[in-house]
């Protein structure tokens, strides 16, 4: 491979990550990652037992977790 190639290489590479991160700056900015009625939606139209699932799913998580990080001491 020649150092032209490389270089051309080189430059597409970091001419594509600037453009993401240009555009992941424009998406911040823009508040495009920001969804709050979905979640307030989502927990609005939930009934009941769904609601507590999620929460004894995230109670379990939190308890694996913590057994993993003792586990690893």
């Amino acid at each position: 491979m020649s150092n032209t190639t490389l270089a051309l290489i080189l430059l597409i590479s970091v001419l594509m990550g600037a453009f993401g991160l240009v555009g992941l700056i424009w998406g911040i900015k823009n508040n495009q990652f920001e969804d709050y009625l979905k979640f307030l939606d989502g927990a609005k139209f939930d009934d009941e037992d769904a609601l507590n699932d999620a929460y004894e799913l995230e109670k379990r998580k939190k308890e694996a977790t913590k057994r993993k990080d003792k586990s690893e001491l």
